[in-house]
């Protein structure tokens, strides 16, 4: 087999000799591919949790983009304080840019849904085909950020604010929307956008032509 080895062209010795990097990341592929179908209790009727899976759509609708966009702009339409349209137009900027990124990343990495996932979500666009990164938890990293920094709310209720990212972002696993994998990359990413957003904060002096709108 040395002497067959040697014949070979070097790139073809590669293949046949993984680098340790490239066992190690097929190894947490398939851990991550188990563990999220192990996890997938709630991904259809018969499932072990079968019975929390109308539970688990209410909860995943709570951190779809469309209800935030809408209540968003709403809010922004009816607010009469400077202040508050601020922050209100900052959070639609915001909901804009995780939609463009996930939609992008998406795109690029095209890594299917799991099998065991049933494609029953609410209101799904063309990239929604695709697993990685998991919107919902990007954008509940994002809105709980962005939240915690810039209202002013009682312990309980920042805990419930966390509570709730932490929950829609286990949901997306338990209904089999995502693996593992696809959430932790989502919180993360929701935790970066926000950074952005604060860096690009828009105001009347930075944007006065959007601030003349409202």
């Amino acid at each position: 087999s040395g002497a067959a080895a040697a014949l070979l062209p070097e790139e073809d010795c590669m293949k046949l000799n993984p680098s340790f990097v490239g066992i190690a990341l097929s190894s947490l592929l398939a851990i991550d591919l188990w563990a999220s179908k192990r996890l997938g209790v709630c991904a259809g009727e018969g499932s072990a949790w079968g019975s929390a899976r109308p539970l688990m759509k209410v909860i995943e609708v709570s951190g779809h983009g469309i209800p935030w966009l809408l209540g968003t702009f709403y809010g922004l339409c009816q607010s009469d304080s400077s202040a508050a349209r601020e922050v209100l137009l900052n959070l639609l900027f915001a909901l804009l840019l995780d939609l463009v990124m996930v939609a992008v990343v998406k795109g690029l990495v095209k890594r299917p849904r799991p099998t065991h996932n049933k494609m029953d979500m609410f209101v799904t666009l063309s990239v929604d085909k695709y697993s990685f990164p998991s919107g919902h938890a990007t954008r509940a990293a994002l809105v709980c950020r962005f939240v915690l920094r810039h209202l002013v709310l009682a312990v309980p209720l920042r805990v419930l604010v966390v509570l709730w990212a932490l929950i829609v972002s286990i949901s997306r696993v338990m209904l089999g929307r995502h693996n593992m994998t696809d959430v932790l990359f989502g919180l993360l990413l929701g935790y970066a956008l926000y950074g952005v957003v604060e860096h690009c904060w828009l105001s009347p002096a930075t944007a006065p032509a959007l601030f003349a709108l409202w």
